[in-house]
Parts: C-alpha cells; structure tokens; sequence
C-alpha cells in the first residue's frame, strides 16, 4: 500500500486499484489531496496489474467538499492563486479521461467538492442514507469541479436547478431513483460492489460512462432555456441581492447551449470570480463565526465533561414554553409541562401537538418519529415529579415577582443539581433569582420564538453561574439543533439589547415625518424579511412597550421614547394578533399597507412635535437604511465594550440566527466594517447634534473610529472590555 497526503491506495488480486480519501473527520479536500489524487491515478493507469479503479473514503465518509478555511486565505489576502489550481484537471483529464475505468464508492456524504469528484467517476456506488449535495451557493460561490454541468447531465435540469439554487441535499435512495446513483449497497458490502461494478465496466458488462458528455437528461433546449428562465425570475424575486444565483443559471446554461467543457471553462471562471465577492467573505465569515460559539472561555477550555440531560420541565404552556418543549421532544428529551390549571395545560399540549402536525404536513418531521416525540410529553399541574428532572425551563410572562415565586418554589422542590433556567427575553437574572439560594444554578435559556424552529439559543450567565451547568446547557442547545451563544447578563443580554435601537430608530424616523411605510419596505430591501414596523404587528404592542420600559429604565440617556405604541392600544389596535396592526392581515395573502392607521401616526407626530421647522425631514433610502441600522451598531459596540460577548462575530451570528439580519451581508459587526467605524461615528454625531441623545456615538465607537480600527478587531489594552463573561 503506497500512501501520500492522505491519499493511499491499495491494489486487490481482483486488479482493482482502491484509491483512498484520508482527512478526518469529513475527509475535506485541499491542495496536498488533490495532487495526491493525481499521483495515484497516475501509478494506477500506469500500472499493468490494475484493471479498474475505485475511489473512496474512509471512516464512513466520502468527502465533505473542500477545506473551507482556503476560502479565507483568499479572503484575507485578496490573492486568487492561494485557492487550488488542479482541481479541474483532476476530475477531467485524470479521472473522467482515464484509460481504466473508476467507480466512486460512496458513503456517509458526498458534498461540494466530494460529489463533483463521484460525479466525473464512471460510475457510483453509494451506501443507504448517503448524503449528495452541492451546497456552494450557501458559501457565496459556486461549485468549481465541474457540478453546474454533471449534476443537469444525470439528473435533469429541474432537479439540479432546485439543488444548486437552495443547497439542498439529496439521499442516495433518491439519488438512485435520479439516475445521479448507480446502485446502493451496504456499508460491509460497498466496497465489494464497487470492485465488482468497476471490473464490469472493464470487461464491458456495465456502461462506461462520462457524465460530461450525456445529454439525454438534458430534454429539448427550448424546455432547458424555459425552466431557466422560469428559475432566473424566481432568483430575482427570492434573493435580489445574491448575484451568485443567476452567474450559476448562467453557467448552467453555458453548458446546455455549448456544450459540457465550455460549461466548465466558463464555470471555472466564474467560481473564482465569486470567490472574491463580498458575499462569498460574509458567509465564509459566518461559517467559522458559527463554529466558534462553541468555544467559551473558562467553561469549554477548562477540561469539564457535559452531564447527560434526559428530563426537563418546562413551566409555561404558552406560545414559547409549548415551543421549547416541542425542541426537546424532537430531540428525545423527556419534558414534563407543568400548567396552573387543567384548561391551560390542556391548550399547551394541543399546541405543542399542533407544533409537531406542522412540521409532519410540511415533510420535515416522519410520522413515526412525531409519535415518539409525543410519547416523551407528559402533562402536570405541581410540583410532585420535579425531583426526576435535569433541568427545569421557566417560560412564563415577564414578571418578575410570578418569576422570583416560581424560583424559590423551585429550590424546594428539584434535585440539588438540577439545572434552574428562565427564558427571559430582558429582566436581570440576579433579580430573578434574587430570593434563592442556588445563584450559580440559575441560568438564562432565551429562545427565539417560535422555538422549535428559530436556531439560536441565548444562553445567559451571570457572575454566579457555574461553568459546569452553562456546559450542561450548552450541551443541551446542541442536542436539540440550536446555536448556542453564551452571554453575560444584563438588561436585554446580547441580541435584544443590541437591537432594542432597531426597534426605537424607525418610530424616531416616522415622528420626523418618514412615511413608516416606506420605512419597513427600505429594510426590506436591505435584506431583512419583514421591516420593524410589521415585526412589530407580529409580537404585539403590549410586549414591544412593556420592552420600552425596561429598556428605558436600564439606558435613559439613549432611548426614543414614542406615544404612537400607546396610541395604537388606545384604538384598540395590538397588531397581528386582533388583525388590526400597522397592515391589513386577510387570510391566505400577504400584508397590506392599513391606510386607517395614518392619522393616529399624524396625531403621534402632533404630539412630539420634533419635525424641524414643522415640516417632514426628506431623506434618501440609503438614510433611512443607515438611521434604522447605525444606532443598532453603536448598540452592540457597547455590548462589545462591556464583554457581554465573547467575540464581535457571535453578535453577527445572534443576529442572523435572531434577528434574520442577511447572511450574505456577514452579520451586524461584519458589515458594519464593510461600511466602515469612522463613516458611522461621523452619521451618528451628526444626527445627535440634529435629534437629540438617541444617536450619541458610543465610547468604543468613536474610539475605534479615531484609530481607524475595524470595529470586530480584538480589544487591544487600550480598549479593554469590563468582561461580563
């Protein structure tokens, strides 16, 4: 056996060459591999005693697609060369070329770069449940080793298209049914199949192959340019401002009109192209931004081992509490839900039934797995099963005296070790706790609702918190498929508080006289699903002014303070929920501009009386855009400043994950540097000086302003945080 880069091969009496992939844990690709690769096909066909070839990985893996960490390279140093040069030759001149045929035994995954090698193959062999995908466009680019072209080639236009398009990864039972697989094996039998296919190739009993050049799945080229067409419309119209979607329809259809090597020219140029764009930085970004919550100081560097967490209560039945109970049942975490009363649990459970329904009707949860789920669902209306419990979630209204009666019941009550966490969205933690004597038990579980879709997991500490029971949560959050993102405690924690400013910066703007309209459909634009004011429809008026207050009370030298909330409640108006909000909400059609609401926006504006002069201040779009977003990023500078985060990069993945700020634009520090610290500093001062303390430019900001320093660079001595963390 003759191994190089973690490349080996090994040749079988049979005179098949296997050509093994070696990169634990995903067997990633990089430059080093890909010229090991070369090396060995180029001994195999050398060699008289090889026949065949087949290609694998080990582990159970394929590939996971290339080493990602080359992308910021290229990144960092603007430098094109740094990304792999051979990779094109590789699948085309060496295996698609070769003079032996290759089968691809494939298994675990086969994604990005690792399916568009099984692709060029001749053939591919593919253990059950195997993963294929080509999520590029997920990254800012597009595939590089040839899948615009193979993947139409094998299994038709449409489906490639919805692949490429949306990331969207296939199984290989599916792949089989495609044409995109050859067979399925077992993973003890894979192998052995894939000799066998590869020396029927050989000896001419099976098909040899090249995908590149088939075209009986490509259809008439008029129906190929419609479905194009058709998907060039709907890229327009879903993602605007993702140029990348339409530049790989385009190289797509190099290949229809051209034929599959122009197709890869062109692609070849166009994937390195993109991976120069701003949007391929941002994602990259925050792709690694993700990983690194999982790394939290003094809690995972520390040599600590997770407990295993099988039961938790839930307190609350509500909208969140049925929503975080549905999380851990999915996941298969026993959960009690404990109720005041018999109608209010049974409403609980109903919806949490109705939660698991829905995702069973939308084909994302399988009927037998929904009923499992359920079966770990108990209903309770005391305290007599709380002993059994891990951990206990409070997921009450925001009291704070029903929360602190509810904590000390709860001391009494659950295991010494029993894990007590609250999902308040503002309130102080230590006020929460205020009255038991278990502070490094308690720990906040913020959950963005609806739960159990919502990714992110706010998980809050505070000076008393154990680091063991923040790595028992942690653990948690992971088990049941969220992000975890550990903070320091204050009034908001990290995303609430650093957008508490996004909420207040538009009502600022309709007081000056800015169509509020106009306002959500800008954001929009921007990249945000909904603008403020309709989010704002969405979670209420009661809560978004019960927010107000606390956010009032804990910053009152810089929050905007409007009556127009106040106003709509007095008009019997409480947004989505009684269907009288900011939009007209009719039933099966979207949002609607409501028409009736500007007079009491008129009599908001009479009352703070702020419009210079008396008349609308005229503002450009891109304005509008900075006034909303610039006084959110002076926010989260604060946040930075006083350590309530680890890094500047978990607020760009909170805020995704949270706050739905675009991907594609790296997150809120990320693009707030691609617009520049000194560019913001000089708008905010501006505008305080012209509307008052709401826009004053925060101490960290204008210091990093005044240094010419990115605003997500590490605190230097200079600028150390007072580490909430």
């Amino acid at each position: 056996m003759s191994v190089t880069s973690g490349v080996t091969m090994q040749v079988g009496n049979d005179g098949v060459a296997v050509i093994s992939i070696s990169n634990p844990p995903l067997n990633v690709l990089n430059a080093a591999m890909i010229a090991g690769m070369k090396e060995k096909f180029s001994e195999a066909t050398r060699r008289r005693d090889v026949t065949a070839i087949v290609l694998t990985g080990k582990g159970g893996r394929f590939s996971g697609g290339f080493d990602i960490s080359a992308f910021q390279k290229v990144h960092q140093r603007g430098d094109i060369s740094d990304s792999p040069n051979e990779s094109f030759d590789l699948v085309v001149s060496t295996i698609e070329d070769c003079k032996k045929p290759v089968v691809a035994a494939v298994e675990g995954l086969a994604l990005g770069g690792g399916l568009e090698l099984a692709m060029g193959c001749h053939a591919r062999i593919a253990a059950s449940k195997t993963q294929l995908g080509l999520p590029e466009l997920a990254l800012g680019v597009i595939p590089g080793l040839g899948g615009t072209q193979r993947l139409p080639r094998l299994v038709g236009v449409p489906k490639a298209v919805e692949m490429l398009l949306f990331s969207k990864p296939i199984t290989s039972e599916e792949g089989k049914s495609l044409g995109l697989i050859d067979d399925i094996a077992s993973s003890e039998e894979l192998l052995r199949a894939s000799r066998l296919w590869a020396l029927g190739i050989a000896e001419r009993h099976k098909p040899w192959v090249c995908s590149l050049y088939r075209t009986d799945k490509i259809g008439s080229l008029s129906e190929a340019q419609g479905l194009l067409r058709t998907a060039r419309e709907q890229a327009k119209r879903t993602a605007p401002n993702l140029p990348h979607h339409l530049a790989c329809l385009d190289v797509v259809e190099e290949g229809i009109l051209h034929g599959g090597y122009n197709g890869l020219l062109k692609e070849a140029a166009v994937s390195k192209e993109l991976l120069l764009s701003n949007t391929s930085k941002a994602l990259a970004h925050l792709f690694f931004a993700q990983r690194a919550t999982a790394k939290v100081p003094n809690v995972t560097d520390v040599g600590l081992k997770p407990r295993n967490v099988k039961k938790v209560a839930i307190i609350g039945g509500g909208i969140m509490g049925s929503g975080i109970a549905t999380a851990l049942i999915l996941s298969n975490i026993s959960v009690l839900l404990k109720e005041i009363n018999s109608e209010y649990l049974l409403e609980g459970m109903k919806t949490i039934e109705a939660n698991i329904q829905g995702l069973v009707t939308r084909g994302k949860v399988p009927q037998d797995k929904a009923r499992k789920a359920l079966s770990m669902l108990k209903g309770v209306s005391n305290y007599s099963e709380f002993k059994e419990v891990d951990t206990v979630i409070e997921a009450v209204i925001e009291d704070v005296p029903l929360k602190q009666k509810i904590f000390s019941e709860l001391e009494s009550v659950c295991s010494s070790c029993c894990i007590l966490a609250t999902n308040t969205s503002t309130i102080d933690l230590n006020v929460v706790g205020e009255k038991t004597n278990s502070q490094e038990r308690i720990i906040g579980a913020h959950f963005f609702s609806p739960a159990h879709i919502m990714p992110l997991l706010e998980i809050v500490r505070t000076d008393k918190t154990s680091p063991q029971v923040i790595l028992d949560l942690l653990t948690v959050g992971k088990t049941i498929k969220k992000v975890p993102i550990v903070v320091g405690n204050c009034t908001g924690f990290a995303v609430n508080r650093t957008f508490f400013p996004y909420m207040q910066g538009p009502h600022l703007l309709v007081n000056l006289g800015v169509d509020l309209f106009r306002i959500d459909r800008v954001i929009r634009n921007f990249g945000l699903p909904m603008g403020p004011f309709q989010l704002q429809d969405l979670g209420g008026y009661r809560l978004g002014l019960s927010a107000g207050k606390e956010y009032a009370n804990a910053f009152p030298n810089r929050t905007f303070r409007s009556p127009l909330t106040e106003l709509l409640l007095k008009n019997g108006r409480n947004g989505k929920s009684n269907g009288k909000g900011f939009y007209i909400y009719e039933k099966g059609s979207r949002p609607k501009p409501d028409p009736s609401v500007l007079p009491i926006i008129e009599e908001s504006r009479q009352l703070m009386n702020i419009m210079p002069g008396g008349k609308p201040i005229s503002v450009s779009d891109e304005e509008i855009i900075e006034m909303v977003l610039f006084p959110t990023i002076n926010e989260a500078c604060r946040v930075l400043d006083e350590g309530v985060v680890a890094r500047a990069s978990d607020l760009d993945v909170a805020s995704v994950l949270g706050m739905s700020f675009p991907s594609y634009r790296g997150g809120v520090m990320f693009w707030a540097d691609t617009v520049g610290s000194n560019h913001i500093y000089t708008s905010l001062k501006r505008w305080s000086e012209m509307y008052g303390s709401f826009f004053k430019p925060s101490r960290f900001l204008e210091e990093r302003a005044m240094k010419g320093m990115p605003l997500s660079a590490a605190a230097s001595s200079s600028l150390k945080p007072n580490s909430k963390l």
